[in-house]
């Protein structure tokens, strides 16, 4: 399994894009698939199962952007991504997309076939929530790829020679042997001298490197301070420590960096969400939407007080909507922990900053707890709707958030655990049901509610309300919840509101709309 971590799993990618899920994931297998293929593609078969969400989401959803743009070698937040269909027409590469049954196990599984005159790679890849991924299969051989490594896929059996050229040695769990090729995984880059001397062994067919495609790298007998709630509680009260503190020491460990980089890289993040945030506040457009931008419109009635008096809510009511309009204008978002649930963690820690005259440093510290909450989420359940339904998106960000304004409130480690308990218990059950198959309603009151619930359980929290089930047992739950929850609820828009004759009459206009556009 892999160890998670808050700048892989939990706060990002930085991303366009309706759903990190289809987009940013997308994208990364994209550019997997990519180098597979040494970056000479003439055509692209792309198969996916009907009994997953792909096949009814992949064209709205962003699904399609994502995987062009990166089987052109684009990152996810690239500014080209507005226009993939143009890049990938000029391009020349022949794609084409079928819905075959293949029993795939996973509901966001990609099986593709990519061409040139000379060679055929066969890929099959998962995106696992997030904008997290695993490669399963390449060229019928069983693997498990995250991008969190440099790959070498050596064509051919020469193992001792190849062993040669490493001096330093390579260790047993470096070397996987498959049917087709040998796969070795480092932790660093590998030297072109070192791929053209393998080139050369005779018995050695060609080389494909596949570089990360994750920031935070992963290594050999790595480790850990805690890998679960419960041992991390144990660690912050024996060494007298605040949860953004304990979120500070696991990432450098995990990302083996110091805690100042660690520091200034959420410093990053704030300042990312704070321009995305501002952006929306301006007023955004885009053809392929449902929604008006409605955040001006809201901030000048909170001015006028027009609005019931919410306090500090309504100041996180607006940078929440700010920030999903962002995202449904194709603008750049920090998926955190998704594209979906993007307004939920910023909109409750920017908007409560604000309110509160809290500085940066303030916000960077509640980030951090958010952030480490999440990491628990990720470790042990997931942040994919169309696996868990939108409790886990919304309902994550929601418990992610609860810890962040505990930590902007002054409390302890007791009541940010608490905070975060409190808040994913009230989101469980929570199912995801887009209207006219986009990432906009409900979705945009499913992030005010979850950013609510998140102030309310902080506020519970601070107080003393005893969560009564331990976090840890809550991500559980949600995992038994998961479980049982229908198809047509899970991100498919087969359920829900998603199947309302207004919801699919919405459908059609769009659709209707984007084919007279294009």
């Amino acid at each position: 399994m892999l160890v998670s971590s808050i700048f892989n799993d939990v706060i990002g990618p930085v991303m366009r894009g309706p759903s990190s899920s289809h987009s940013a994931a997308a994208c990364r297998i994209g550019r997997l698939t990519r180098e597979l293929i040494d970056g000479n593609l003439q055509s692209v078969v792309i198969d996916y199962d009907p009994n997953g969400s792909l096949v009814t989401t992949h064209e709205s959803q962003g699904t399609d952007m994502g995987l062009y743009g990166g089987l052109l070698g684009w990152e996810a937040h690239d500014d080209k991504m507005v226009s993939y269909r143009e890049y990938i027409e000029r391009s020349g590469i022949q794609i084409q997309v079928n819905y075959v049954d293949y029993s795939a196990k996973h509901p966001n599984t990609y099986r593709i076939s990519v061409s040139n005159e000379e060679i055929t790679h066969n890929i099959t890849a998962i995106s696992t929530g997030g904008g997290m991924i695993e490669v399963k299969e390449i060229d019928g051989s069983n693997v498990s790829i995250y991008g969190d490594y440099h790959e070498l896929l050596v064509y051919g059996q020469e193992l001792e020679l190849i062993r040669a050229l490493f001096p330093e040695g390579l260790n047993e769990d470096q070397i996987l042997i498959h049917k087709t090729f040998i796969e070795i995984k480092s932790s660093s880059s590998f030297d072109k001298g070192i791929i053209a001397q393998i080139e050369d062994i005779p018995g050695v067919q060609f080389v494909r490197y596949l570089k990360p495609v994750l920031p935070v790298l992963s290594r050999r007998n790595m480790k850990v301070p805690f890998s679960t709630c419960a041992e991390m509680m144990d660690l912050g009260k024996d060494r007298n420590l605040q949860l953004w503190e304990l979120a500070v020491k696991y990432e450098a460990e995990r990302g083996k960096i110091s805690e100042k980089e660690v520091f200034s890289k959420m410093l990053e993040v704030v300042h990312l969400m704070k321009r995305s945030t501002e952006e929306g506040l301006k007023g955004t457009n885009y053809e392929d939407r449902i929604l008006p931008a409605q955040s001006p419109a809201f901030r000048s009635r909170m001015k006028s007080k027009e609005l019931l008096d919410g306090g500090i809510l309504n100041t996180i009511v607006l940078y929440v909507t700010a920030m999903m309009e962002v995202k449904s204008s194709m603008g750049v978002i920090v998926a955190a922990p998704t594209a979906g649930s993007c307004g939920v963690l910023p909109g409750s820690i920017l908007g409560a900053a604000e309110e509160m005259d809290k500085d940066e440093s303030d916000m960077v510290k509640a980030m951090l707890a958010a952030g480490i909450a999440g990491s628990f989420i990720a470790q042990y359940a997931t942040f994919s709707a169309e696996v868990a339904g939108c409790q886990a998106e919304c309902g994550a960000g929601s418990a992610m958030a609860a810890a962040g304004l505990v930590t902007l409130g002054g409390g302890d480690l007791d009541q940010c655990i608490a905070a975060s308990s409190l808040a994913l218990q009230n989101s469980l059950g929570m199912i995801c049901d887009p209207i006219g198959v986009r990432v906009e309603a409900p979705c945009l009151g499913k992030n005010v509610m979850a950013a609510s619930n998140a102030l309310s359980c902080a506020n519970m929290a601070l107080s003393g309300f005893d969560p009564l089930i331990p976090f840890d047992e809550v991500i559980l739950a949600m995992n038994e919840v998961s479980d049982r929850m229908a198809h047509e609820h899970r991100c498919t828009g087969l359920g829900g509101l998603a199947n309302t004759p207004a919801a699919r009459e919405i459908e059609k206009r769009l659709q209707e709309k984007m084919k007279y556009c294009s």
